[in-house]
């Protein structure tokens, strides 16, 4: 049995669906990621696990038992949120202390943790500090300290790091992380920051319009997406439609040139229309050779981004972007001129929806 485990939840709101079956299982310790564009849902099933709403059907189960319906103080789950919402009349030390005060804990053992909560954010310092004397990225961590204080079985976090700049972000991030595996808690990130996702998941859940369109982990995600909406998301991509010619072989005709796929596809695609998925890091300037597949293509704009070239190329109807590693020994095409875009079978993946 899962430490988590989320089974067929839904949740309407008066005649609009938010979540369409849900179900998830999470093992103890596991970084799990909600990844997706704003109104997917993600946030949705977080308050559910955490208890702030109420599911229109399913069940929610935590270390074995049962609480759908079990108040949110009772369910042993620490919240961060995204507007640190700390108390701004209580010291750090009060706001990390306040949910074991409530709880009516000895005093001698409310000081002794939120002694170790203020070690372990590296914030001691500050603890007769109010909320409005610190900056972002100190208030987010006595939100998590404060999170953690009572010791919760998982961890919630929604959107953490979004009202951050991107230097502090990054940095936070890897504090959650390792905090996190020192920890060994279950915790559920929220995030539509596809970079957050990758750099800090167990495994990733990619939700579009109140559905999941793919679980998995980061490299899975990222390397296997399975629909186009996930291809799309996540990293940059080239989305092509090719015309099948052969399943058996994976043979498919793109503006009227034959690749082969990753994979072999069902006998009755002969001659459907599929989407086909391929990243602009796998492809290279290269004449065709045995074993990879090649398009000619001509190249229309060049674009130096510091470590990364990027070409974007045309193929009759379609475009191909494609980055390259900065070699400053490399002669780069021109604008205008025909070039042969290389990339290995396995780099053209067939999405599991068709062209429309």
């Amino acid at each position: 049995m899962a430490f988590l485990e989320i089974d067929n939840l839904h949740k309407t709101f008066g005649p609009n669906v938010a979540l369409h079956q849900f179900d998830m299982k999470i093992e103890k310790g596991e970084f799990i990621t909600f990844l997706g564009p704003s109104g997917c849902g993600k946030t949705t099933v977080l308050r559910m696990i955490a208890g702030f709403e109420t599911p229109t059907r399913g069940t929610i189960r935590l270390d074995g038992r049962d609480v759908t319906y079990v108040r949110t103080r009772e369910r042993a789950v620490g919240m961060v949120f995204q507007a640190y919402a700390l108390f701004p009349n209580m010291t750090v030390a009060q706001n990390i202390g306040f949910a074991l005060k409530v709880a009516k804990r000895p005093q001698k053992e409310l000081d002794e943790r939120v002694a170790a909560m203020l070690e372990l954010i590296k914030l001691p310092h500050l603890a007769a500090r109010y909320p409005w004397q610190l900056s972002g990225g100190q208030q987010q961590r006595v939100a998590l300290a404060r999170a953690l204080a009572s010791k919760p079985h998982v961890l919630l976090l929604d959107e953490p790091l979004s009202a951050l700049d991107a230097k502090i972000r990054v940095s936070l991030r890897e504090d959650i992380r390792a905090l996190q595996r020192d920890l060994g808690i279950t915790s559920i990130f929220v995030t539509h920051d596809q970079e957050e996702a990758l750099s800090i998941s167990d495994r990733i859940v990619v939700m579009n319009d109140g559905r999941v369109e793919q679980v998995g982990a980061p490299l899975d995600i990222y390397n296997f997406p399975r629909t186009r909406f996930v291809a799309s998301f996540v990293g940059t991509l080239n989305i092509l439609a090719g015309r099948v010619i052969d399943p058996a072989t994976g043979r498919i005709a793109v503006e009227g040139q034959e690749l082969v796929t990753s994979r072999p596809l069902p006998p009755d695609d002969a001659g459907k229309e599929r989407l086909l998925a391929l990243r602009p890091e796998s492809i290279l300037l290269e004449p065709p050779s045995n074993g990879r597949n090649s398009l000619a293509a001509t190249v229309e704009e060049i674009s130096f981004l510091g470590a990364v070239v990027r070409i974007r190329a045309r193929i009759s109807k379609a475009v191909v972007t494609l980055d390259l590693f900065n070699d400053p020994h490399r002669v780069l095409p021109e604008r205008g001129q025909p070039v042969a875009l290389g990339f290995s079978h396995d780099n053209l993946l067939v999405l599991d929806e068709n062209a429309h």
